[in-house]
């Protein structure tokens, strides 16, 4: 089974514009998240809807992939950079252009999710440290079934546990978190691409709720490593002295 990763990367963005391009320990922001993504899969590329990211990863050695630039979503234009490079991968997996940490161990566990046939997407959770962490809106939550797969994802607090004092709860029920990585098999990508909006993405402003209520199986690994991604200049700092830690 042969595995690529797409990484989107869009110049504009309201908190930080041109953050692909921030520089981090001395190296662009998306040179660290491809280079990440070539040392486990052999094989990335950069899909962009701006001529500046293109030539900086092309600078690099990177290969990138001109997209439009009025997509909605990261997973529209991981299909249409699919489409236009002609990809022979069996799955694709979509690493966000502003994790420049995230680990081998993570994407080899999303990539062991596809041993199993009936996985058609795949992403990654990582059990909740606090009751306060839980409780956070912009942290979603999943709830899966005894295989593994995704029964629902919410911003709320799921499952209610009856009976419980509130500030029990995290005792009593392993808590997951959705880290926002996914993979994808290569006609499944296509297909979902293709979905309307649903009731219930609308209602939570979580795209992996079209592909749920249109009954697509999303298998959930675990890992305990936490993402460090990048969405504004003091995260940019932070990751600095991340990567200052690590040396």
């Amino acid at each position: 089974m042969k595995f690529t990763a797409i990484i989107p990367a869009r110049y504009a963005s309201t908190r930080f514009p041109g953050k692909p391009l921030a520089i981090l320990g001395g190296k662009p922001v998306i040179q660290r998240v491809y280079e990440q993504a070539v040392s486990v899969l052999g094989e990335a590329f950069v899909a962009t809807d701006d001529e500046r990211i293109l030539k900086a990863v092309e600078q690099f050695g990177g290969q990138a992939v001109m997209t439009s630039a009025d997509h909605k979503s990261g997973t529209d234009r991981i299909e249409e950079a699919a489409q236009k490079l002609g990809t022979d991968a069996d799955v694709i997996i979509n690493i966000q252009g502003d994790e420049p940490f995230i680990q081998r161990s993570q994407i080899e566990t999303l990539c062991r999710l596809f041993d199993n046939p009936q996985t058609q997407i795949g992403t990654l959770g990582k059990r909740f440290e606090s009751m306060k962490a839980v409780e956070n809106p912009n942290s979603p939550k999943i709830v899966c079934d005894i295989n593994g797969f995704a029964l629902y994802f919410s911003r709320s607090v799921i499952p209610f546990i009856r009976g419980v004092a509130t500030d029990e709860w995290f005792r009593h029920f392993p808590y997951l978190k959705h880290l926002g990585i996914y993979a994808y098999r290569r006609e499944v990508l296509s297909e979902i691409t293709k979905l309307p909006q649903s009731p219930l993405e609308i209602a939570e402003s979580l795209e992996q709720l079209r592909w749920l209520q249109n009954g697509y199986r999303i298998r959930v690994g675990e890992t305990d490593v936490e993402t460090v991604g990048i969405d504004t200049p003091e995260d940019l700092q932070r990751a600095e002295e991340f990567l200052a830690s690590q040396v």
